[in-house]
């Protein structure tokens, strides 16, 4: 496994969860929630710049059987809006951004903060960041067993 500082990122209609782990891959921490919108990217860029990842992973949330759905299309144009926005600064242009597949984590994460005594309600502030750290533990799990980075890499295409 490569090391280094990894991202996660949980896309929300209204909010996105951020994660990040130590350079072992070890360690996967809540790091911010952003508002989704116009700022949203140029803050993704700021936390990049500061936390210097090798990868950022996108969360695909793919319907249960595989299918792609509104929030899967909303992922994937986020992370091309990303790796666009990426590509004007030379000092971060190598970083990868990679899809990875988040069926549950929004739901898996809930069920976790409810089992600490959680509400909905208490936890709307930090379900993103913790649906964020099960989508960055995914990756990392993934990378230990496949020894490179996971996901699919997200490229601008001229096509």
């Amino acid at each position: 496994m490569l090391r280094g500082v990894r991202l996660g990122v949980d896309v929300g209609s209204v909010r996105i969860g951020v994660a990040k782990c130590d350079p072992d891959g070890i360690l996967a921490t809540p790091l911010e929630t952003i508002a989704a919108g116009e700022t949203a990217i140029p803050k993704i860029i700021d936390l990049i710049k500061a936390h210097a990842p090798i990868a950022v992973y996108v969360g695909n949330p793919l319907g249960l059987n595989g299918q792609v759905t509104q929030s899967t299309i909303a992922a994937s144009e986020f992370a091309l809006a990303l790796v666009s926005a990426i590509s004007s600064y030379p000092e971060i242009r190598d970083i990868e951004v990679r899809l990875i597949d988040e069926r549950l984590s929004t739901v898996s994460a809930q069920r976790d903060l409810h089992e600490v005594g959680r509400t909905q309600k208490t936890s709307r502030e930090v379900i993103d960041q913790a649906a964020a750290i099960i989508i960055l533990e995914h990756a990392l799990e993934s990378e230990k067993r496949q020894g490179d980075f996971a996901g699919k890499e997200v490229g601008v295409t001229n096509e």
